[in-house]
């Protein structure tokens, strides 16, 4: 198995609404003062909207596993401009809304296609060094920036099922409460930098030159379903 490098990936998951975009614009906005190569993956919801696939309480398997894949390469191609990749939504982040759509909608998962979607969730998530969720507070309104979907239920049940998937897919995750942004950028960067080492303080060095890149073997495609 061949040697890849890649640089460190920070993931945000979580209900919309709960301060991922803005908490990665402060990170991106603190590292990049630092002289580090920056790469942000963004939300691939608003774009599938667009192009005509369901989301929120309306998510398919097809849009969900749409929005994985194209997740995916979009955090490879990030991969090779920056020496931190920051992630607006996580791969395990679709898988949480599909079961929260299903869940909403009274259905039941085709046991094949769901297995299919955790596999990809599962192999692709070694790639994340830092996950943060947000934590859901009913009592914060919605935010105003952008069209947002109301559905108290739904916003609820997707909350529950993307840290359920993260409990599934055993990956560690800190939590980003409202009011603790502070605190989170703070650790993060601290991570960044231990990961780095010298390179968060050595602005001539040209990406390709760093040596604090981490590196990493390819986890082998899981074929187990559920835990």
């Amino acid at each position: 198995m061949s040697i890849i490098e890649r640089p460190v990936t920070i993931a945000v998951v979580g209900t919309h609404s709960t301060g991922k975009s803005t908490f990665l614009a402060r990170l991106a906005h603190e590292l990049r003062r630092s002289g580090l190569e920056v790469a942000t993956v963004a939300d691939l919801g608003e774009q599938a909207q667009r192009m005509g696939l369901p989301i929120l309480w309306n998510h398919t398997w097809v849009s969900t596993l749409w929005i994985i894949t194209r997740g995916i390469s979009n955090e490879l191609e990030a991969w090779l401009h920056a020496d931190v990749v920051l992630v607006d939504r996580a791969v395990p982040d679709a898988l949480g809304y599909y079961r929260a759509a299903v869940e909403y909608r009274g259905e039941t998962a085709d046991p094949d296609g769901s297995a299919y979607l955790e596999t990809l969730a599962r192999s692709h998530s070694d790639c994340y060094n830092l996950i943060f969720r947000t934590q859901l507070d009913p009592h914060i309104p919605l935010g105003t920036n952008k069209v947002r979907d109301g559905n108290h239920q739904f916003r609820t049940l997707a909350d529950h099922h993307v840290e359920a998937v993260l409990r599934e897919l055993a990956l560690p995750w800190l939590p980003l409460a409202a009011d603790g942004h502070d605190t989170a950028l703070a650790l993060a960067l601290d991570f960044v930098t231990e990961k780095l080492g010298d390179a968060t303080s050595d602005q001539a060095l040209t990406t390709s030159d760093r040596t604090g890149r981490q590196r990493f073997e390819p986890a082998t495609t899981s074929t187990e379903g559920s835990q």
